[in-house]
């Protein structure tokens, strides 16, 4: 019988591998890769399922980052107010990532799932790029600023939503649109379809600069679970509880949405415009998941 030497065997190994990568490579090379079979690969390499769900009005992707294989969902979302409010995008990527390198925190009958950016183009306004951006690359002229709230057709996302939804809304003391009709602009869309095809426990919305976690309510008042979730996330964090937002009238908000067809859902606002409170909201996403955990 024939003996090989270790370097031999390596030698060998070496050459049957290299001839599988080459052999994928030119299988992938000659045909074209769906775009979901695509985000399915690059979540092998990052440990999180990453979806387009859609595009915005000027086409740019809307992505989700999916987290754990439970049956109990949560949703975090970030930037419906775009550039406006871009540390809550921020804020949202950094979730992302801490997860990435300890996705052992999710407990076993989670599925948690992010939504870092659902306003690309009034984030494109501000900081003049795609997805993930640095500090750098945010403008500091106000009314730059400012635009970057509302999506490509100037509509405030957060008054596109069914519930006591109005052509015009209020922003402060301004008159802002909230679209022709509600679920009129394609990034709403998107997030209505993916809360309809998942049962979420409870969906948190990261905003700025209100400093506070506040509660949601339609027609019917606030939800018992929200309550819950309010109260969790505040006690945890250190950030206020506010059971109804009274600064201004709003209408068409996609938490009151969620509301109104029974999911619990409650805003966190960031202290400011350019802080995004890391260790605060850390905590706070703790003590939700450790709630639903069984």
């Amino acid at each position: 019988m024939r003996s090989f030497s270790v370097k031999q065997v390596a030698a060998t190994i070496i050459v049957i591998t290299a001839i599988g990568v080459a052999a994928f490579y030119l299988v992938v090379g000659t045909k074209k890769i769906p775009t979901e079979v695509k985000e399915s690969i690059l979540a092998k390499v990052s440990g999180s399922i990453i979806k387009t769900l859609g595009n915005s009005l000027e086409g740019r992707k809307i992505q989700s980052y999916t987290y754990g294989t439970g049956k109990t969902n949560l949703l975090f979302v970030g930037g419906i107010h775009g550039g406006y409010e871009w540390n809550s995008v921020v804020l949202a990527y950094t979730f992302i990532d801490y997860l990435d390198e300890h996705p052992e925190v999710v407990p076993e009958n989670l599925t948690i799932t992010v939504i870092p950016s659902l306003n690309p183009d009034g984030l494109h306004k501000v900081g003049g790029k795609e997805g993930r951006f640095e500090i750098s690359d945010v403008s500091t002229d106000k009314a730059v600023l400012a635009s970057g709230r509302f999506n490509a057709r100037e509509v405030d996302l957060n008054r596109n939503f069914d519930c006591k939804w109005q052509p015009k809304s209020t922003w402060q003391s301004k008159t802002v649109s909230a679209g022709t009709a509600p679920f009129s602009e394609p990034e709403a869309v998107i997030l209505k379809k993916i809360v309809l095809e998942n049962k979420y426990s409870a969906v948190v919305f990261w905003h700025s600069q209100s400093n506070g976690v506040y509660a949601s309510q339609c027609e019917k008042g606030i939800l018992p679970g929200t309550l819950d979730v309010m109260n969790i996330y505040s006690k945890a964090s250190g950030y206020p509880a506010v059971k109804t937002f009274d600064a201004y009238v709003t209408t068409g908000a996609a938490e009151d949405w969620l509301a109104s067809i029974n999911i619990p859902a409650v805003t966190v606002e960031l202290k400011t415009h350019e802080t995004i409170e890391w260790d605060k909201n850390l905590a706070g996403i703790k003590a939700l998941m450790g709630s639903f955990q069984k």
